[in-house]
C-alpha cells in the first residue's frame, strides 16, 4: 500500500514538472502582422484594398521627411474605421538642425510637447506609442543624444509613451569599427520605457519586397526590436542589392492589388501586434 502511494506521488510530481514543457510545446508560435508606411496619405478610397494585405499603417503627426505638408492630418478616424492599427510617427530633427540650437535638450523637450499636442489633436488615446523618426544612422553625436533623451523623457512624462524609429544596419566608422544606431540609442535610453522600430532592408536578413507571412521583428538581428521595417520604397541599391527580384523594375515596392500606374508604393513592416502603437480607440 505504501509503495503504491509512493508511485502515485511520483507520478503526480512528474506530471507537475512536465506540464509546463507540454504547454510550451503545444502553444502556438508567436503571431506576426504585416504593416505599411509611406509619407503620402494613400487616399480614403485605397484603404479597403490596403487592408486586405496590411493590419496597421504608419501615421505622421507632422510633416514627413522632405515634405512641406502632412496630408495624414485629420485622417485618424477614417484610418481606424477602415480597420487599421497604427505606427504613430513624429519627424525628428536632423543633426544640422539640432547643432544650430542653443540647447539640444530644450529643443528635444519642445518637440516632445509638439508631438504630444499633435497626438491629442488627432484623437489618439492615452498610452499611445509615438515614434521619433531618427533618420540618420551610425553613432549619435552629443547633440543628437541630448535631443533624443529629452524627447523621450518629454513624451514619457506625458500620458503617451515613447518609441524610436532608427536604423538597424551597421555603419562603418573611421578605424574599422561599426555602430548600429538602434544599439547606440538603446544604450543612451538607460532604463527608459522605449519601443524600438528598426529598419534593415538588407537581404539577408530581409526577405525583400514580399507580402507573405511576416518574419519576427527579432529576425532583423536586434533582439529588442518591437517593429521591423524590412522593405523600403524605392529600393536602396547600396543596401538592398542582395535582395530577391521581388521589387518592381523601377525599384519600388508596390502594394498588392493596385494597378502599377497608381504607384501605390509602400515601406513594409512586421510586428507582433496588429496595433504596434496601441493607437486604436479604447
Amino acid at each position: 500500500m505504501l509503495l503504491a502511494m509512493r508511485r502515485i506521488a511520483i507520478s503526480i510530481l512528474l506530471l507537475a514538472l512536465l506540464a509546463p514543457l507540454a504547454w510550451e510545446q503545444a502553444s502556438p508560435t508567436t503571431s506576426t502582422y504585416l504593416g505599411f508606411d509611406r509619407n503620402e496619405y494613400p487616399g480614403d478610397a485605397a484603404l479597403p484594398l490596403l487592408r486586405k494585405t496590411f493590419s496597421y499603417t504608419g501615421y505622421w503627426l507632422n510633416d514627413p521627411p522632405g515634405a512641406h505638408a502632412n496630408n495624414w492630418k485629420g485622417k485618424r478616424k477614417t484610418v481606424e474605421g477602415a480597420g487599421f492599427g497604427f505606427l504613430v510617427l513624429f519627424n525628428g530633427r536632423l543633426y544640422a538642425d539640432i547643432k544650430k540650437a542653443p540647447d539640444a535638450s530644450i529643443l528635444g523637450r519642445k518637440d516632445a510637447a509638439t508631438a504630444v499636442a499633435a497626438a491629442k489633436q488627432e484623437g489618439f488615446p492615452r498610452y499611445t506609442v509615438i515614434f521619433l523618426d531618427q533618420e540618420q544612422g551610425g553613432r549619435m553625436l552629443p547633440e543628437q543624444r541630448a535631443y533624443i533623451q529629452a524627447w523621450v523623457d518629454g513624451v514619457g512624462a506625458s500620458s503617451f509613451r515613447a518609441g524610436v524609429y532608427c536604423s538597424g544596419i551597421a555603419a562603418k566608422e573611421d578605424g574599422g569599427t561599426s555602430v548600429i544606431a538602434a544599439e547606440d540609442i538603446l544604450g543612451l535610453t538607460d532604463n527608459r520605457d522605449v519601443t524600438f522600430w528598426v529598419t534593415n532592408d538588407a537581404c539577408p536578413p530581409s526577405p525583400g519586397c514580399t507580402f507573405g507571412k511576416p518574419p519576427l521583428p527579432t529576425e532583423s538581428g536586434l533582439r529588442f526590436a518591437g517593429v521591423w521595417q524590412f522593405a523600403q520604397s524605392p529600393k536602396r541599391p547600396d543596401v538592398a542589392r542582395g535582395c530577391p527580384a521581388n521589387y518592381d523594375r523601377d525599384g519600388s515596392c508596390y502594394a498588392p492589388g493596385f494597378p502599377r500606374s497608381q504607384h501605390m508604393y509602400v515601406d513594409v513592416n512586421t510586428a507582433s501586434s496588429a496595433d504596434p502603437s496601441d493607437g486604436r480607440s479604447r
